[in-house]
């Protein structure tokens, strides 16, 4: 005879319970891990820190300090053969399916942990329970799942422990850097899975992150939905979490007559929206009006190569790309263009004056191109101003 429990559920109450469960663990992952540990994009009280803490040890065995030495290496050697998971180098089933395991690997690396994880709890708990003890949470979860479901707890504590292992390091990790939609163009192949992060919290919002891996906000665009910052703003107004950091919005103010310092501070800041508003003002128009409506299919996909940062390009895409760019000279200069302003923040050695004096001839040469579209850009650039956004 299978032991019921000490308490019996209807189907979509175990079903419930389960949703629920797992949910709890995805908001432990995405605000604490992610967001609150390894960015520290916002300070928590040491009560709820405490409580995500025990949570993910009863529901993932997960010890904070390898979780958050794991994660920031992946952003320092994104994309590289020292990125612990990127599916552009192990291949995509790899991350998937094995994504677990490449974090277990990872784990045991002690340079990783040393050298990353930095800053993470210390204390007695964390010494000598979460990270010593890291299986016996989750051994306790599963005899009080059972002791209070019986089988049907098995069954719900079972879907707990492949969930995140799943979610976010198959499904995130791996899908998020190989699939998807793209709001800004940067060295990382990282996309946004979906619109609406409601599974994992708003962790599908990945190209978002790794853009500005430091904002406690995800979610960028208008119709995006981030679960996560939801709940980080119920619990800065219940006092139990601040705001640290959040990325920059674009302002636009009234044309000035000329590029000034405080524009190309702007600028800095804006940077990559600034790239962003390049390809819809400037690239799209272009390729489809040089290309025609009978050619749509090729200019979407030569758009796409153009937007895209020639680091993540293969030599076939380059090869296809310089063929097209060849044949036709008003494409070869807007792409030019869209290279040379992004050359004015990849010099390191540069002060705030040599920048205005490179946007300056920016500016100039584009209104002298006369492609309209370039031209009307210039009046956009110049109309870039600084917003500032207050914790919370």
């Amino acid at each position: 005879m299978i032991f019921n429990g000490l308490i019996s559920l209807p189907v979509w109450g175990y079903i419930l319970l389960a949703l629920a469960l797992t949910h709890v663990t995805i908001i432990s992952v995405t605000v604490f891990l992610h967001r609150h540990q390894a960015h520290r994009a916002l300070n928590m009280h040491p009560a709820l820190s405490h409580f995500f803490r025990l949570w993910l040890w009863l529901t993932t065995g997960m010890v904070t300090r390898e979780w958050v030495a794991i994660h920031r290496k992946h952003h320092a050697k994104c994309e590289t053969e020292e990125d612990p998971h990127s599916p552009q180098v192990k291949g995509l089933s790899e991350v998937l399916w094995c994504g677990a395991e490449l974090y277990r690997s990872e784990s045991r690396n002690r340079e990783t942990l040393t050298r990353y994880g930095r800053g993470t709890p210390d204390d007695w708990l964390e010494r000598h329970i979460y990270q010593r003890h890291s299986g016996l949470g989750v051994t306790l979860q599963a005899l009080l799942m059972v002791l209070l479901f019986g089988a049907a707890g098995l069954a719900i504590w079972a879907v707990q422990m492949v969930w995140i292992p799943f979610w976010a390091a198959g499904v995130v990790n791996g899908i998020g850097h190989y699939w998807g939609y793209r709001n800004f163009e940067i060295p990382s192949a990282a996309t946004n899975i979906v619109p609406w992060g409601i599974v994992i919290g708003g962790e599908e919002l990945h190209n978002n992150h790794h853009a500005f891996s430091g904002s406690a906000k995800l979610s960028f665009r208008p119709w995006e939905f981030d679960l996560g910052w939801l709940y980080i703003r119920l619990f800065s107004l219940l006092g139990l979490a601040r705001v640290q950091k959040l990325a920059p919005r674009r302002t636009l103010i009234s044309e000035r007559p000329q590029l000034d310092v405080e524009a190309v501070k702007a600028l800095t800041v804006n940077r990559l929206q600034l790239l962003s508003d390049y390809a819809r003002e400037v690239l799209r128009p272009v390729f489809r009006q040089e290309l025609g409506k009978r050619q749509r299919r090729l200019c979407r996909a030569l758009q796409r190569l153009a937007r895209r940062d020639e680091g993540l390009l293969s030599e076939a895409d380059l090869q296809r790309l310089n063929q097209v760019l060849e044949q036709n000279a008003v494409l070869k200069t807007v792409y030019q263009f869209k290279r040379r302003l992004q050359a004015v923040w990849e010099q390191q050695a540069i002060t705030q004056e040599m920048r205005l004096a490179a946007l300056h001839q920016w500016c100039v040469q584009a209104e002298a191109s006369g492609i309209k579209s370039l031209q009307d850009f210039v009046h956009l650039v110049r109309s870039y101003g600084m917003a500032s956004h207050h914790a919370v």
